[in-house]
């Protein structure tokens, strides 16, 4: 594998900043960005043994890549039960996360900084056979590295975006040299695909991991205990929300809800750190501290509950998408559930989902707060049609298997002896 300048030039910075990636880690721990008690698993020392036999290492950098990771997961483990799985993570909430959620056996790792000496270390110690990477985790150092020792790569439900793609085309072939390592690339969709193709990818058939999977899953006991606590009314959830959102959606409930024995609403933020904030801005009850369901607003500020609160509502309104620069969040999540869907129009992180869901009458757009106010009102109103939007959601979440049987049939060949 012959090495671009760019390449030599990164790996050569990268090995002369090395120095100071303990310093960094640290004021990022003081910071909350970062587990202080395992920063040694970010410099490649892992804090765990490697058990004997074949090892299949499977990355994702934060919450929703990394849940992505589950349905392979679970698949790997009904294939090959003689594998051990190591999932790997980059943020503090997506291992708070896989804490809840990866099955008893799997390991989890903070993945390593892409200093040489980290990703040496990480490599030494787990000598993994199979590297499943998701979505756009091209961190050159820990890719290349992983090659040259043997790994087979694989980049699933690989995406880039037209501005990435434009960064990438200045440096063509450093861009071919990373693609080219991958021994399969399933782009999410057709769009991903042509500007991975033109970097020098050779993709293979589609794969989004975020259109398939099992629902999230809840706690029956606490799902009666708090069906029981909101009695007869309706639950409108805003699921994902991030700042500024809130306050647009509250207005949008206010304006549609006028009285709080009809309805409702749970703000479940995509970063609950910042409910206490949210609970004091609108007088609001939360489930982090223990409080029951009042009238008007909760805030579901815990981590792992979404399947909980989803299976709560009568309708969803799905966040990131209300105000620019999020993009939108995964709306299978809610779908899987069977519940109607409401969202922003800034979704275009997944804009050819909700295209789907929007034809198919199982979501509908609302330009801003007067328009969503006028659909939750439509929806509370018409408990028919919020049905069947949410058995429409539910059968088009069902139908995105297929594409995932066709791509684990790719991925076999890849699996280590």
């Amino acid at each position: 594998m012959t090495a671009t300048l760019p390449l030599a030039l990164y790996g050569a910075a990268t090995g002369f900043l090395e120095p100071l990636a303990p310093a960094l880690l640290r004021s990022r721990a003081r910071e909350g960005k970062e587990d202080a008690t395992r920063l040694p698993e970010r410099l490649g020392r892992a804090s765990t043994p490697r058990p004997d036999g074949p090892v299949a290492w499977l990355h994702g950098v934060s919450v929703g890549e990394t849940v992505s990771l589950l349905p392979l997961v679970e698949a790997l483990r009904a294939r090959r039960p003689d594998l051990t799985l190591l999932v790997t993570s980059g943020t503090v909430t997506a291992a708070a996360m896989m804490a809840r959620r990866l099955p008893l056996g799997v390991i989890h790792q903070f993945a390593p900084v892409d200093t040489p000496g980290a990703v040496r270390r990480f490599l030494d110690h787990w000598r993994p056979g199979l590297a499943i990477f998701v979505e756009s985790e091209l961190w050159p150092n820990l890719i290349l590295s992983a090659k040259r020792s043997g790994v087979r790569l694989a980049l699933a439900s690989a995406r880039i975006t037209e501005a990435s793609a434009a960064r990438w085309r200045r440096w063509p072939a450093t861009a071919r040299a990373i693609l080219r390592a991958f021994d399969l690339v399933l782009p999410q969709d057709a769009a991903a695909a042509g500007r991975l193709e033109a970097l020098g990818a050779r993709p293979g058939a589609t794969l989004n991991l975020k259109l398939v999977g099992e629902p999230l899953p809840a706690d029956p006991a606490e799902l009666e205990r708090l069906r029981t606590a909101v009695a007869s009314r309706k639950v409108v959830l805003a699921a994902s929300t991030h700042a500024g959102e809130e306050a647009l959606v509250v207005e949008a409930f206010r304006a549609a809800v006028s009285d709080p024995d009809e309805a409702l609403l749970i703000l479940a933020p995509r970063h609950p750190d910042r409910g206490p904030d949210l609970a004091r801005l609108f007088a609001a009850t939360r489930r982090e501290a223990g409080e029951t369901p009042g009238a008007g607003v909760h805030v579901a500020d815990t981590l792992g509950e979404l399947g909980l609160f989803f299976r709560l509502a009568d309708i969803v309104v799905m966040g990131g998408a209300f105000l620019p620069g999020v993009g939108g969040h995964n709306p299978l999540e809610p779908a899987r559930i069977g519940r109607p869907i409401l969202t922003g129009p800034h979704a275009y992180n997944a804009a050819d989902l909700y295209d789907d869901l929007f034809a198919e009458a199982a979501a509908i757009p609302a330009a801003d707060a007067e328009a969503l106010a006028r659909h939750i009102r439509g929806l509370l109103d018409n408990p028919m049609i919020a049905r069947r939007m949410g058995e429409a959601a539910l059968a088009y979440a069902r139908r995105q298997g297929a594409a995932f049987d066709a791509a684990m049939a790719l991925i076999d060949p890849l699996l280590p002896a």
